[in-house]
């Protein structure tokens, strides 16, 4: 039976086996793709984790994958499909019939990001559509963007986006926004933000990147970048009939990745906070592996 249990191979699991692995754990991550990195793996360059800053999202979970190696953590390739109470221990079941027990579990599957679901907007991921502006936006200085969405995110995106490229469009599927009255306010006081409202885009076209979006109303929009903001759906289906998960399916902890079951510990994206960047990743993991720790030594 192991001491710990990671489920993902993000920063935020990578970060907890190396704080496990440092405190004497015997310690396995449970990854779903051979030699994965999380969804990291997606972002052309990174520019705001500091002393890495340039690095591509690629580099930067090799690096991280590398430092938990070089402690001699241990990978497990499989796909979790159920997480079951045993007697004072955990049992993880995984899609190739295997299972196993840990005595505790700290669970980084991540948050996936919605998509258009449009033609284009597979082709072009890093290559002109982004899914995160603080991540991907010191790219576009001078260039023109395009922000996808009505929610407090996809305001904030374009907020961010206005003071680093030369003009930015807010598409939003219906007339009025989900946002706070405070930020709408802000948006439409900035100069270089133009509302296309009532819009839905119904294809992203370039060659090697992203050029244009068409809009389902026929005209066209020519732009060096899409920020695609309409949401994100947290991998916490397995853990929906064991901790607390709050409306938009986020796991309900705080900094400590305490959870309502004893002994399973959430990091990363999966739970509920303000910020989703790699720096919180990395620390939700690192204070979640410690929260492991305390746990067995009061048992």
């Amino acid at each position: 039976m192991r001491d710990l249990l990671i489920i993902g191979s993000g920063p935020a699991g990578m970060s907890a086996s190396v704080y496990a692995k440092r405190a004497n754990l015997d310690v396995l991550v449970a990854e779903k793709e051979y030699l994965g990195t999380g969804q990291i793996a997606e972002s052309a360059q990174v520019d705001n984790y500091i002393g890495l800053v340039g690095k591509s999202g690629y580099e930067l979970g090799e690096i991280f994958r590398q430092d938990a190696e070089r402690l001699g953590v241990e990978f497990y390739e499989g796909t979790a499909i159920k997480i079951e109470c045993g007697d004072g221990y955990w049992i993880t079941r995984f899609y190739n019939g295997e299972a196993v027990e840990s005595k505790t579990i700290v669970y980084a599957a991540g948050a996936t990001h919605r998509k258009l679901g449009v033609p284009g907007e597979e082709n072009f991921i890093g290559n002109g559509v982004s899914f995160c502006a603080y991540c991907d936006g010191s790219l576009y200085e001078d260039k023109i963007v395009a922000v996808v969405g009505g929610g407090d995110t996809a305001l904030d995106d374009a907020l961010y986006l206005s003071d680093i490229a030369k003009k930015v469009y807010l598409i939003h599927r219906r007339d009025e926004f989900r946002a706070s009255e405070n930020r709408v306010l802000k948006v439409k006081a900035k100069a270089n933000i133009e509302l296309i409202l009532s819009a839905t885009v119904s294809k992203i076209i370039g060659n090697d990147r992203v050029t244009a979006v068409l809009l389902a109303n026929g005209s066209r929009l020519s732009i060096d970048g899409v920020f695609v903001a309409v949401g994100m759906i947290p991998e916490s289906h397995l853990l929906k009939d064991i901790v607390q998960i709050d409306e938009n399916g986020y796991v309900i902890t705080d900094e400590t990745g305490e959870t309502n079951a004893l002994g399973l510990f959430v990091a990363g994206d999966v739970r509920t906070k303000k910020l989703r960047q790699v720096v919180t990743a990395v620390s939700d993991g690192a204070n979640a592996a410690i929260s492991a720790v305390e746990y067995l030594k009061s048992k």
